[in-house]
């Protein structure tokens, strides 16, 4: 079957890293200072990534890519060297894909090329978890806080409700607002959520993972833009590769309304730091 999919140059692409957050799937990662497709099998060949790439090295074609083939994502991994090879592999057991990873492993051993060695422990925690990586448990070191922190921190939440299938785009608050629109987790793992985002702005939290019927969403998006006019969109999402939706559905958005609208991306690590912050 031919269909859509990315294609990177690695000649113009200078390793930024600015790719990465905008694949949902999860399917290019930086090794080698370069952006790589590690699978086929991860891209939808929608090319969300395409907008975040200033040296314009990512472009989509149209190609063989169906039915999966495991032998022929190789011929072209093989190409990237070891590390390329063995973050494909990873990839393959991180998404409990074990035929797709014992047909890689027979296509590495037929050609005489050696395994790359995978940590034992790092193959075993991917093996034992199944799905998205996002719902992988991890366990985090205690930080050296004090045993008790003085103050009280002040809420800056102006409105109500903010859960996206309950807000109604033609409340007042919303109208010339700067919007924030929030993945559920990112209040939790970011401790200053309140101070250093929702200052000054409205809001809307969702899931893009687990919420149902996004195109309630994207239609709610396209009225705060369009009617109530908002001003610019902050979308702060978590550093897993579903998350990333939430920014997806805010570009088809303004997409859609034909608009010139300010859109910014804050990506923050599930330890709580933040990793990116771009603006399209």
């Amino acid at each position: 079957m031919i269909r859509k999919i990315i294609k990177i140059d690695e000649v113009l692409c200078d390793g930024c890293g600015d790719c990465v957050p905008a694949c949902a799937e999860g399917a290019i990662q930086i090794i080698d200072g370069k952006a790589r497709l590690i699978s086929d099998l991860f891209c939808d060949g929608l090319g969300a990534c395409l907008g975040h790439c200033h040296a314009g090295a990512i472009t989509v074609e149209e190609r063989e890519a169906e039915p999966y083939n495991e032998e022929k994502v190789m011929e072209y991994i093989i190409k990237g060297g070891e590390n390329v090879i063995k973050a494909h592999l990873l990839h393959l057991l991180e998404h409990n894909e074990d035929e797709y990873y014992r047909q890689a492993v027979g296509f590495l051993d037929k050609r005489g090329i050696k395994l790359p060695s995978i940590k034992e422990e790092s193959a075993v925690e991917i093996q034992s978890h199944s799905g998205c990586p996002g719902s992988k448990a991890i366990a985090f070191e205690s930080a050296s806080l004090p045993e008790k922190e003085n103050g009280k921190r002040v809420s800056h939440l102006t409105q109500w409700p903010v859960q996206m299938h309950l807000i109604s785009p033609n409340a007042a608050y919303y109208k010339n607002s700067d919007l924030l629109l929030a993945a559920d987790c990112v209040p939790i793992a970011y401790a200053d959520f309140h101070k250093d985002f929702m200052q000054g702005k409205s809001i809307a939290i969702a899931c893009p993972k687990l919420d149902t019927n996004k195109q309630v969403y994207l239609d709610k998006m396209i009225k705060l833009i369009d009617d109530a006019e908002v001003k610019s969109i902050t979308v702060a999402v978590m550093q897993v590769p579903c998350c990333n939706g939430l920014f997806q559905l805010a570009q088809q958005a303004i997409e859609y309304s034909g608009k010139e609208i300010p859109l910014k991306i804050v990506v923050v690590g599930i330890n709580g730091n933040i990793l990116h912050e771009l603006n399209n």
